[in-house]
C-alpha cells in the first residue's frame, strides 16, 4: 500500500512538474513563419521555466523583427527594380516599332546605359547592405585624418555646390582608426545629401570633433525644416516622404543613408538626425579604436 501511494505521489509530482515544459512545447508547435507571433506564457511558471519562456520570448521577438524586416526588403527591392526594367523595356519596344536613324539608335541606347547604370548601383548598394546585416563587411584599420578625408573631396563638391551659390565650410579635426573607403563613402552621401536639399545661397557647414574615445561629424545645412514623422524613417532603405505633407524633396533618400548608418555601426559609433528652424544637423559618430 506505501509503495501504492509513493508511486502515485512521484506521478503527481512528475506530471505537475512537466506540465510547463508541456505547455511550453504545445505553444511552440504553433510557431511557423506565417504565424511568428506566437509567444510563449510567462505567468505562473516556476522560476527555472519562467526564465526558459522569457528567453524564447526575446529569440521570437529578434526572429520576427528579422521576418518583418526581410519582407520589408524584397518588397522594396522588387518595387525600386520594376521602374527602371519597365522604361529599359518600354523604350526598347518603342524604338524597335519601326526603322530608325543611327542617331535615333544612338540616343536611345545612351538612355538605356543610364538606366543600367543605375540598376547597377542599386544592386551594389543592396549586397553592401545585406553584408552589413550579416556582420560581413571586411574593414580594413588604418590611421586616418578626418579633416583631410573630407577635404580632399571638396574640390569635387564645390563645383557641384557652385551651380546653386551653396557654400562649403569645414572647421576642426580628429583623429581616428578606420576603412578609408567607407569612411569617404559615408561622408560623400551626408554632404551629397546636404548639398541637394540646401537653400541656394546657404552654406553648409562640416565640424569635426574630437572626444576622448569617439570622433564627431556634424554636417548641418540650411533648407526645409524636415517633419517629425519623416526624421524617424530617413535611415530606413528605400524610404519615400510623402510629397502631400513635406515641400522638400525628400523622395530621393534611397539606401545613401541607410549606408551611411551601416558604415557608422561597423566603426562602433552611430548616426543620428534633427531639424528646426530651417537647419539639419546629421552627426555622425566615429569610435576612435
Amino acid at each position: 500500500m506505501r509503495a501504492l501511494i509513493s508511486g502515485a505521489l512521484q506521478w503527481f509530482l512528475t506530471y505537475h512538474g512537466l506540465r510547463p515544459l508541456k505547455t511550453l512545447s504545445k505553444n511552440a508547435k504553433l510557431i511557423s513563419s506565417k504565424n511568428i507571433t506566437q509567444r510563449m506564457p510567462v505567468d505562473n511558471l516556476p522560476i527555472e521555466i519562467a526564465g526558459l519562456s522569457e528567453t524564447l520570448n526575446n529569440m521570437l521577438d529578434r526572429l520576427d523583427d528579422s521576418f518583418q524586416r526581410l519582407e520589408n526588403f524584397s518588397s522594396d527591392i522588387a518595387h525600386e527594380m520594376r521602374t527602371p526594367i519597365n522604361n529599359l523595356m518600354m523604350q526598347t519596344q518603342v524604338v524597335l516599332s519601326k526603322p530608325r536613324n543611327t542617331n535615333e539608335y544612338m540616343m536611345a541606347l545612351g538612355s538605356n546605359v543610364e538606366e543600367f547604370e543605375r540598376l547597377a548601383r542599386m544592386i551594389s548598394d543592396m549586397l553592401f547592405l545585406a553584408k552589413a546585416d550579416n556582420d560581413q563587411l571586411l574593414l580594413s584599420s588604418e590611421p586616418l585624418n578626418l579633416e583631410q578625408e573630407i577635404s580632399e573631396p571638396f574640390e569635387f563638391y564645390d563645383a557641384l555646390a557652385e551651380d546653386r551659390n551653396i557654400r562649403l565650410a569645414l572647421k576642426g579635426s580628429a583623429h581616428v582608426q578606420g576603412d578609408k573607403l567607407m569612411l569617404r563613402r559615408a561622408f560623400n552621401n551626408l554632404i551629397s545629401n546636404a548639398i541637394h536639399h540646401s537653400f541656394e545661397g546657404s552654406e553648409i557647414t562640416i565640424n569635426i570633433q574630437a572626444h576622448e574615445d569617439v570622433a564627431m561629424v556634424e554636417v548641418i545645412n540650411h533648407g526645409e525644416t524636415i517633419p517629425a514623422e519623416v526624421l524617424t524613417h530617413l535611415f530606413d532603405r528605400f524610404y519615400r516622404a510623402d510629397k502631400a505633407r513635406t515641400s522638400t524633396s525628400l523622395e530621393r533618400v534611397g539606401l545613401g543613408l541607410a549606408i551611411t548608418q551601416s558604415i557608422a555601426k561597423a566603426h562602433g559609433g552611430s548616426i543620428s538626425v534633427t531639424s528646426s528652424d530651417q537647419v539639419t544637423n546629421f552627426t555622425l559618430s566615429i569610435n576612435k579604436a
